[in-house]
């Protein structure tokens, strides 16, 4: 790979399609996410598209898979753990890569050396890591966690503890807009008359963040933020801001991103669903002035 195609490096964001799972109630199964599943290193590779047009795709092609050399849990090694996947459209975009690095250096083995897909803005769940095979379907992929449940939501609003059939259940793919304050931590306390400096990061799936806001008055108003422009397409966008509290007590500072499609974050956590997933509502974080 390294010596037959050209090398790129794109800052892409990989969020769990669970992140903020632990909100949802009734409660839903999985790893109990609060806000940390996500981050978006410097990924260095070859662009997928450029190895999938180097080998040849037939006019029927409408998804690719992947296989990696992670084992099931069972130990069973004739059992595949995960094998999911995207639409050609999606593998053939410029940032989708076949990547070796993350922030100039090799892969930790934890997040998939020597190779895996960098799939941004799509649940990370499709970027696979210890990348083995890649293999091109003229139909939907139909490997292990594309079917049944697995990274789907109910392709119908339900009422929170509902059961709902596999066949009405759709096939996760952009993630929403969503933001999160990285300083200060929820709890910090300030003087009277100190200026609180904080700030974050938004992203957006496939789209991008057209604004931030921020409130200090459990949603009544709202006061837009610094935001900057993303370093390339899928990448997140950084935004700070400054507030200086009018009296002593609690607060809590809200941060509210919208995307280019004008898609607000909801200040409530959204759309329930058995496995909980997507969940985008509103970062918020305790401040006590003193």
């Amino acid at each position: 790979l390294k010596s037959d195609f050209e090398h790129y490096t794109y800052q892409l964001v990989l969020e769990c399609g669970g992140n903020g799972r632990s909100e949802f109630d009734p409660p839903a199964k999985g790893n109990q996410w609060t806000t940390g599943a996500v981050g978006a290193p410097k990924w260095t590779g070859v662009r997928l598209k450029d190895v999938l047009q180097m080998v040849g795709l037939k006019s029927d092609a409408v998804y690719i898979g992947y296989y990696g050399k992670d084992t099931h849990l069972s130990g069973d090694p004739y059992k595949v753990p995960i094998s999911r996947g995207v639409p050609i459209k999606k593998a053939l975009e410029d940032e989708s890569l076949i990547a070796w690095a993350a922030n100039g250096k090799d892969l930790p083995l934890m997040h998939g050396y020597p190779l895996r897909l960098v799939i941004g803005g799509w649940p990370a769940s499709t970027s696979g890591k210890w990348l083995s095979r890649i293999v091109i379907r003229n139909q939907v992929h139909d490997g292990a966690k594309m079917t049944g449940q697995s990274y789907r939501v109910p392709c119908q609003p339900v009422a929170p503890g509902s059961k709902v059939a596999d066949q009405d259940m759709c096939i996760i793919e952009s993630m929403p807009v969503k933001s999160i304050i990285s300083y200060p931590r929820t709890g910090a306390i300030i003087k009277k008359n100190q200026v609180l400096e904080f700030y974050g990061h938004a992203w957006a799936g496939d789209q991008s963040v057209a604004l931030v806001d921020y409130s200090v008055g459990f949603g009544n108003t709202w006061n837009p933020l610094e935001l900057n422009l993303p370093v390339n397409p899928l990448a997140w966008q950084h935004w700070k801001g400054k507030v200086k509290f009018p009296y002593p007590g609690y607060y809590e500072l809200w941060v509210r991103a919208t995307d280019n499609l004008g898609n607000h974050q909801p200040m409530v956590v959204p759309g329930w669903n058995p496995r909980g997933y997507l969940n985008n509502a509103c970062h918020r974080i305790a401040i006590r002035v003193e």
